[in-house]
């Protein structure tokens, strides 16, 4: 799995300044070339307002110009929530053309308790998952620009978001997942029950830790037997140890289901822990 005060986003220290963010990442060694995925990239934290509104806009085209979300949003063209001033914005950028083309936000447990709330609270209800919140990040609005979709920009996404979780001395991401409603040109959420299925199968979350939607995706109702994959970055997820925490909510303005997820670093695969932890 970023809304304080919108305005003083300017500096890092002003903005959280309970949060160290001062880690210098370098530019992934790619070859110079003029397609998008043969690009360098380069992963940074958003330092000005300008650069939240750029993370804003990549949102609004992946969600509302490509998938068909309905935003409700007072800047036109930009995916704007009331948590966006609490969280951290996490982006990625073309290095040639300092375009953002990736992003996370996230929200420290510190900003979650001064926003009153995750955004994960507002589709379930997460009252089993209160003895982890202290030193538990909520990770939202995860996109990447469709001409970059290569495993290089997610690669740099996680190992940011893991050197931030160390520095910080946090140990829990939790989110929503999202599987897109769109299928075949007909929306529809056999597809979403179908991956359902599957993931209640293989990773589903001890009982201590699972949680319930407030607006469930009609499971039964729905045909769950369609031989589905999971979208790439929950299958991502679940290969580097996340836990499924329960039935997917429906989410219609985003016209998906979304999965709740759990990633502690305790449960990090050992395939990946060097990269992401260093360790």
């Amino acid at each position: 799995m970023d809304q304080t005060r919108i305005m003083t986003l300017n500096t890092a220290s002003r903005a959280h300044p309970e949060v160290d963010r001062s880690l210098g990442y370098q530019p992934f060694a790619m070859p110079p070339a003029v397609p998008p995925q043969q690009r360098r990239v380069v992963v940074t934290w958003a330092q000005h307002l300008s650069e939240v509104r750029a993370a804003q806009r990549l949102r609004y085209q992946v969600f509302a110009d490509e998938m068909g979300a309905r935003l409700s949003t007072a800047i036109p063209g930009h995916d704007v929530d009331l948590f966006d001033n609490y969280c951290e914005h996490l982006l990625v950028r073309d290095e040639l053309t300092q375009q953002v083309i990736g992003t996370y936000r996230v929200l420290t447990p510190v900003q979650a308790q001064r926003v009153g709330s995750t955004y994960s609270d507002t589709e379930f209800d997460l009252t089993r998952l209160r003895g982890l919140r202290e030193r538990m990040v909520e990770l939202g609005r995860s996109c990447v620009h469709k001409d970059y979709r290569h495993g290089a920009v997610i690669m740099l996404l996680w190992g940011a978001l893991g050197e931030f979780m160390t520095r910080n001395q946090l140990d829990t991401m939790i989110g929503c997942a999202s599987i897109p409603m769109l299928h075949n040109g007909v929306i529809s959420g056999d597809v979403a029950a179908s991956i359902w299925r599957q993931v209640q199968a293989t990773h589903l979350a001890p009982i201590e830790h699972q949680v319930r939607p407030r607006l469930p995706l009609p499971v039964e109702r729905l045909d769950a037997s369609l031989d589905v994959e999971p979208p790439a970055l929950i299958k991502g997820y679940l290969r580097l140890g996340a836990k499924v925490l329960g039935a997917p909510a429906w989410d219609p303005d985003f016209n998906a289901a979304d999965l709740p997820m759990m990633m502690r670093l305790a449960d990090l695969h050992p395939r990946y822990r060097k990269h992401f932890l260093g360790a």
